[in-house]
């Protein structure tokens, strides 16, 4: 059975966002460590990389490594429609979780009203499957989610956000995870890799 794996950028003190969704305050470092820093990652995860800047960030034709799927949250996807793509990631099969958006805002677009867990624990046991989903965001999903969530790739940016959209927004559930691997980067950005432990 393939993973949920919930790859997202952070803050110090746990948040994703600002609380208006902001992103552009997480530190990147100099051109030479953030263009070193961008080009490892999108290496590793090309298909976590927007269609739209695929070219850009040279993985136009990069196969997807680790992820076939993409399942995220109405505020994730809302960011892409601001911005006039409804389509963010036509490499992946695309799920989003919304009650208000409507099923016919892209034809690429599967929107999801309710019941996310049971969209996750279908497409896990696709029989056949290879690649593993990736859960984009939000917060509030991955605390739905949590139950699923078999990984967690968590870039931690040397910032503090002081409020904001946490990394996970849910009921009182401690889940231990135990680290894998974490990699530091001359930005000061660390990712760490962590995986579910198996209860015994």
């Amino acid at each position: 059975m393939r993973k949920l794996a919930y790859y997202i950028g952070a803050s110090l003190d746990g948040r994703i966002a600002g609380p208006g969704g902001e992103f552009d305050f997480f530190p990147q470092g100099d051109e030479q460590q953030a263009a070193a820093y961008s080009t490892w990652m999108n290496a590793l995860y090309p298909e976590t990389v927007p269609t739209a800047y695929r070219a850009a960030a040279g993985v136009a034709d990069a196969p997807n490594r680790r992820f076939d799927t993409v399942v995220m949250g109405f505020g994730t996807y809302r960011l892409c429609l601001d911005n006039g793509i409804t389509s963010p990631y036509a490499h992946l099969r695309q799920y989003v979780v919304s009650s208000t958006l409507g099923q016919d805002t892209d034809p690429a677009v599967t929107v999801v009203p309710s019941d996310p867990l049971d969209l996750v624990r279908e497409l896990k046991g696709e029989v056949g499957a290879g690649p593993d989903i990736w859960l984009c965001g939000g917060g509030r999903l991955a605390g739905i989610l949590l139950p699923e969530i078999d990984e967690l790739l968590i870039k931690t940016y040397p910032v503090i956000a002081g409020t904001g959209i946490s990394v996970i927004d849910g009921v009182f559930d401690p889940t231990v995870f135990d680290v894998a691997e974490r990699t530091a980067f001359p930005n000061g950005v660390t990712l760490t890799r962590l995986l579910r432990r198996q209860v015994r």
